[in-house]
């Protein structure tokens, strides 16, 4: 089951690289702050200038088609690839109506995840969103 992934006014710590950012694009995505913080932190781990071998780039590691399908000038700009990236996401949340689903097209692309009816059978894709829904909605203590 997904956590609720809308807008919170939920203050992310003093202390986190591009807090500000984050709010004010999370907020303008109507996105919750901790799960872009949760993003940021699996994707790049807060490195602005972090690449893949795949081609994604930024903090949000975007890759070109999205980069220019949100008319991101310079992915390595914080607040432009936060903006991107947030607006990518919740693309594919309105989409997915899923934060499972969207955090899997986010990582593996919306047509693979239409493929395969779901989160494609990719070890790097399971990981991924297992990954950042662990840091974003922590699941409760069990009894076992």
């Amino acid at each position: 089951s997904d956590c609720p992934a809308g807008w919170e006014a939920s203050h992310l710590p003093p202390d986190l690289p591009f807090r500000d950012a984050i709010m004010k694009t999370s907020k303008a995505a109507d996105l919750h702050p901790w799960l872009i913080a949760a993003v940021v932190q699996i994707e790049s781990a807060f490195d602005p200038f972090a690449r893949s071998r795949a081609g994604a780039a930024g903090l949000m590691q975007l890759m070109p088609a999205a980069a220019a399908d949100h008319d991101v000038g310079d992915v390595f700009d914080p607040m432009e690839n936060l903006r991107g990236g947030t607006a990518h996401l919740r693309t594919m949340l309105d989409r997915f109506h899923s934060l499972s689903l969207a955090l899997a097209a986010y990582n593996a692309g919306a047509t693979t995840v239409d493929r395969y009816g779901g989160i494609p059978p990719y070890r790097e894709t399971r990981d991924y969103v297992r990954r950042v829904l662990e840091l974003f909605c922590p699941a409760p203590p069990s009894d076992v």
